[in-house]
């Protein structure tokens, strides 16, 4: 590692929540969009419903006591779409999202409550409404801001589109970051919110898309602002090239979702290929595996639910093994009150308040193991050992010290009962409590005994002494 590498340790403590600020709360009604529809409308690429940074005040305490101590907010700059992807102004909160002043206000409240906010960085493109990129519409060539962009020909033209984009949006053009004047700005702005908003981390959009050389000087500028910022790359493939050479710190596990649903949601693999995968992965990321941010939805995929066919037991598989699992689990919000939405837009609906609507067993299986994992250590930095893999059923231990917690998922039929073999570390423990049928099981020649295993089932087992003392 590099003299100046900070791991930010509270990462592995933290709990994320991520925030579509257009589509979770609206506490401001004097900055809405002019064409904003109803909160309860379905959402489109191009509708607006009035979401803001106020309305993110107003719910910091339902996100304390839901048990979140991190806030990842997609992009809250200045731009023209309703996903702030199309950054017009690096130094300007959007207008309807509020001012400067608020987010500074946001952040300095979520701290006051221990809670971290990280913010949504896109530095590969801006938007078609970005200052220099209109300069150089105006003035083709001429433009001193004629090379902060990747342009074929003397001027832009859209049809056909003549400049590099991201992904081939014409209102994204792609940024020359390589380019100094370009990168002094973006850098500048870096700095500028880092500093004065004191955020506690970027999460950043396509980096695959930029230089490794880039992403290296911005470590160095942010971790000299503050050693203890979490840098978090949107990486969907190979992860280790983006952690092991002093880079990010982690990265968004799409990896991780990838096994977790075709396990516990699809049935496409069973636990031998499941704890094969998990192995591999795990070998690749050694030590930053605890910095890994971890997912079952985002603003980029269909939420669980939906993938699951509204199959709740299969969602509560999956929300146990994220809970129970090496890295930081992040909620994508609405996920912990079962909202549901296919691939973009769908997956961007606005936020459920209304609890009768609510998914009450899934809210409660998140409340439950939220407050899991923030009282045992063993949850959130122990090692990982793998205990039992027989057909759909998988059981693993997570340890440290003398805090021990046996995890198992049934995620097939009705299982025959199985004895799970148990480390001699933790043989003297005799009988072991289940905290969701809140059952009890026994352990006989080190090796406890579980019965009558139905289909889709997760148990999350806790030691106990002889007299079931289980406070």
């Amino acid at each position: 590692m590099s003299e100046n590498y900070i791991e930010p340790d509270w990462v592995k403590d933290s709990i994320f929540y991520q925030i579509f600020p257009e589509r979770f709360y609206n506490g401001d009604f004097d900055n809405d969009p002019p064409n904003k529809v109803n909160w309860t409308d379905m959402p489109n690429r191009d509708n607006f419903f009035g979401g803001d940074l106020k309305g993110i005040m107003e719910k910091l305490l339902y996100l304390k006591k839901l048990g979140i101590n991190a806030i990842y907010l997609n992009p809250i700059f200045k731009a023209g779409k309703n996903h702030k992807y199309d950054t017009w102004d690096y130094f300007s909160v959007d207008s309807s999202f509020g001012k400067e002043s608020e987010l500074i206000e946001l952040v300095n409240k979520a701290h006051s409550l221990n809670i971290k906010v990280i913010l949504d960085g896109v530095f590969n493109h801006c938007g078609d409404g970005f200052w220099a990129f209109k300069d150089v519409l105006d003035k083709g060539k001429k433009s001193r801001y004629y090379n902060w962009f990747f342009i074929l020909g003397d001027k832009v033209n859209k049809n056909p589109i003549n400049y590099q984009t991201a992904g081939g949006c014409e209102y994204l053009p792609k940024l020359n970051v390589n380019n100094p004047e370009t990168r002094k700005y973006i850098f500048k702005a870096i700095s500028y919110w880092t500093k004065n908003a004191k955020i506690d981390g970027w999460r950043l959009d396509v980096p695959w898309k930029i230089d490794f050389d880039f992403w290296k000087k911005f470590r160095k500028l942010v971790k000299k602002i503050n050693p203890e910022s979490y840098l978090l790359g949107e990486i969907w493939r190979d992860p280790e090239f983006w952690i092991l050479n002093d880079t990010f710190d982690g990265v968004m596990n799409y990896k991780l979702r990838d096994l977790i649903i075709d396990f516990c949601i699809k049935g496409f693999i069973d636990a031998e290929d499941f704890d094969y995968e998990l192995r591999y992965l795990s070998k690749i990321l050694g030590q930053k595996i605890y910095f890994m941010l971890n997912l079952l939805s985002s603003h980029d995929t269909p939420r669980i639910l939906t993938l699951a066919n509204n199959d709740v037991n299969k969602v509560v598989l999956a929300i146990t093994f994220l809970m129970t699992y090496m890295g930081a689990p992040m909620i994508y919000y609405g996920d912990e009150v079962g909202m549901e939405g296919d691939n973009d837009p769908d997956c961007r609906r606005t936020m459920i308040w209304d609890e009768m609507l609510w998914n009450k067993k899934i809210n409660n299986i998140y409340k439950k193991l939220i407050n899991l994992r923030l009282k045992h250590p063993s949850l959130r930095s122990g090692k990982f050992e793998t205990l039992l893999v027989f057909n759909r059923f998988y059981s693993y231990l997570r340890s440290e010290s003398s805090d021990n917690i046996i995890v198992a998922i049934n995620a097939g039929e009705r299982q025959p009962d199985l004895e799970i073999p148990l480390p001699s570390e933790i043989s003297t423990y005799k009988v072991w409590f289940d905290i969701f049928s809140e059952k009890y099981f026994e352990v006989l020649d080190n090796k406890l005994i579980l019965k009558n295993i139905t289909k889709h089932t997760s148990y999350i087992l806790k030691p106990v002494q002889i007299s079931r003392d289980i406070k």
